[in-house]
């Protein structure tokens, strides 16, 4: 587990040192003297609607020009890699996307600034809307930052032209205007939607969409989007209505609009909607405790109508997919449960992991659910979620750093109600023999490991099927990534479910168990001898002894693909059987699968033998009992894990693993099976 740290450790600050170098953007910005770059004044000999008009995907052989005015600009970063023009400075008939492999393109081609293209060598194309790029041997794409000065140059003659925005509503942003994509735009009687009121433009380093809404008609949306490398990306977005100004494009048939610099947004007025969002706690409420906050609760479902808040750090969000909709706050007295009606929460800033956060209580409930005291709004007569265009209400940033969680040190058997919704570390702590071998979760239903301490003393590590504790590059899938076979120290989140205390970990870290286990034995040192994903069925011997369908494979799996097969209500009898796998050296050796099934019908079986003879009921197989297959057939809903079964009787031999699907014309299942592992020790 450790070496899987380091690496990810390694690309995390490879990528970090690349971005701060390459992304970073201050909040000033010195108008740059570009007056004599590359300037020329030629003679366009083509309009921008006529070269929109070319065809596509072909490389432009005129010696034609076409003029234009910059109306864009990426000196702020939310724009990345375009420029785009306007035939003219005010009341422009056409506009431009002009993809190029350049960026900082604001210190030689200025907002405002009048440029001649050269077209030839270039070419039209689309990507997401029509635009002006370049062909090259994988097809349309940007113009080359090393040719873009010998197409591109300013005019000689003429100084920097001031944009005045086109005024269009968000109605007009149809198909019948596309002529006006890439044109600077204004929007009166603009606002963001509610459920974006107090979040910030954009979560650091990723590309968002923020709705925008107008007063046309019924109110009309489109979308904003803006990147996390904006200088203004951490700013947070106007929470009243006027004019918008940004930069008109299209991706597929969704209109976007780009924000050039959130200096152009004058939206400070009274909203269509009546929503008045301050963003900032009522500096007269009172201030509360968690503890105090939990005593709310008297023993029933109780709506909190004191005007009051609490300020406490956030210390678990849904940022690896182990918690959903919920977050968790703490301070000195204690930790508390939060629901949210909203995914993808630590992209919000106010509910990083580290952050301090200020939560209006007023109008919120507190109860007991699952025995377990909760914070949220009101849904079935119980505590429910806070709705997402409610919590501008109740959730407030702060600007304050993001600091180090410290967990509170326990053991198993002093655990209190106190502690729950805490960040807890307990000490010397290992799976139970029969976990071992399992993953962290089965398929994608939300899964048990039992944690035990030297005394036997247990205790629930839960944890989602739909958790990922890697990365894009490297993920790890709970359902797909092993628990560590030592002891070690657990970390994590404490709740309480129906009288049982559970840890929800945040990473891997929080349960890297390394160390020899309580009985002096040493974690596993395995290795893969063997590992079949089902690419295909090249490695395995397909036996038909009843029936017409035989195995096959499918483009789903644990990832994809997997082998597979399907009875379709006939009898069947079908083994399929691996190649011969040598355990010669191995001291111990045990193998693992997954399995996903779907409608009713016998089950699956595994078998092994040390002596195939290549005929299937001459062969002296084993069958192994204890193998764990999916039960609920109800759905493919999830890969599930048949636990770790023993070859210990078989090292220094070589075996033949094989599945049988047997079925009747009244009860047919449906079965993928995937990631067949061998491991062993030497």
């Amino acid at each position: 587990m450790k070496n899987i740290f380091q690496s990810l450790k390694l690309l995390s600050f490879c990528i970090t040192a690349f971005l701060l170098t390459g992304c970073v953007h201050d909040d000033k910005y010195d108008a740059p003297d570009t007056a004599d770059y590359q300037c020329a004044d030629l003679t366009p000999t083509m309009t921008i609607a006529e070269l929109k008009a070319l065809p596509q995907n072909t490389v432009i052989e005129d010696d034609a020009v076409v003029e234009g005015y910059v109306s864009s600009s990426d000196e702020t970063g939310n724009i990345y890699k375009y420029i785009y023009l306007q035939d003219k400075p005010e009341n422009p008939t056409q506009g431009l996307a002009v993809s190029v492999d350049a960026t900082s393109t604001y210190l030689n081609y200025p907002q405002g600034a009048k440029v001649y293209i050269k077209l030839k060598g270039l070419a039209m194309g689309t990507y997401g809307t029509v635009q002006l790029g370049a062909m090259s041997g994988t097809g349309f794409g940007r113009i080359p930052e090393l040719t873009l000065s010998q197409h591109m140059f300013r005019s000689c003659s003429e100084p920097k032209a001031t944009i005045t925005p086109k005024e269009m509503t968000l109605a007009d942003m149809k198909t019948a205007n596309d002529q006006y994509i890439g044109c600077l735009i204004s929007v009166k009687n603009a606002e963001f939607d509610a459920k974006y009121l107090c979040m910030q433009y954009a979560p650091d380093g990723e590309t968002v969409n923020r709705q925008l809404n107008d007063a046309t008609s019924s109110v009309t949306t489109k979308v904003v989007r803006n990147s996390g490398y904006a200088a203004f990306a951490n700013k947070t977005i106007p929470s009243g209505n006027g004019t918008f100004v940004g930069i008109l494009s299209k991706y597929s048939s969704t209109y976007q609009l780009f924000v050039v610099r959130d200096t152009d947004l004058d939206m400070n007025g009274t909203r269509i909607d009546g929503i008045t969002a301050t963003c900032q706690p009522d500096a007269s409420a009172t201030a509360k405790t968690v503890a105090e906050v939990k005593a709310m609760y008297t023993g029933s479902l109780r709506q909190i109508t004191e005007n009051a808040t609490l300020t406490a750090k956030v210390i678990g969000n849904d940022e690896a997919g182990n918690l959903y909709k919920y977050i968790y706050v703490e301070d000195n007295t204690g930790g508390i449960k939060i629901n949210i009606n909203m995914t993808s929460l630590y992209l919000d800033r106010r509910f990083q992991v580290g952050r301090t956060l200020t939560i209006g209580l007023k109008d919120l409930y507190i109860n007991n659910k699952n025995g377990e005291i909760q914070l949220g709004a009101l849904y079935s007569g119980n505590v429910g979620q806070v709705e997402q265009a409610d919590m501008y209400k109740h959730f407030f940033r702060t600007d304050n750093p993001i600091t180090t969680i410290t967990p509170t040190l326990k053991t198993i058997e002093n655990l209190t109600q106190e502690d729950v919704g805490r960040y807890i570390r307990i000490k010397d702590l290992q799976f139970i023999d029969s976990d071992l071998g399992k993953n962290y979760a089965d398929g994608s239903s939300t899964s048990n490991r039992t944690l035990e301490d030297c005394s036997g003393n247990t205790i629930y590590l839960t944890t989602s099927g739909y958790a990922d504790f890697g990365t894009d590059d490297y993920p790890l899938p709970s359902n797909a990534t092993e628990i560590d076979t030592g002891k070690g120290d657990v970390t994590g989140i404490l709740s309480y479910y129906n009288g049982k205390y559970q840890i929800w970990i945040l990473n891997l870290r929080g349960a890297d168990l390394d160390n020899p286990r309580c009985d002096g034995s040493l974690p596993d040192k395995t290795e893969t001898i063997y590992k079949e994903e089902f690419s295909s069925l090249a490695n395995w011997t397909a036996i038909s002894l009843e029936g017409s369908k035989v195995w096959s494979t499918t483009s789903y799996g644990n990832p994809a693909p997997s082998a597979y097969f399907s009875g379709y209500g006939q009898k069947n009898d079908d083994w399929l059987v691996s190649g011969a796998i040598s355990l010669e050296g191995y001291k111990s050796a045990f193998f693992s699968f997954q399995t996903d099934g779907r409608y009713s019908g016998p089950s699956l079986e595994v078998y092994i033998t040390d002596n195939f003879t290549g005929d299937i009921n001459t062969t002296n197989w084993t069958k192994l009992n204890d193998a764990v297959f999916d039960t609920d057939m109800s759905s493919f809903g999830g890969f599930v894990d048949s636990g770790r079964l023993s070859l210990d009787n078989y090292v220094n031999k070589k075996v033949y693993i094989a599945f049988r699907y047997t079925s009747t014309t009244s009860a047919a299942s449906n079965w993928e099976l995937d990631n067949v592992i061998v491991k062993g020790s030497k």
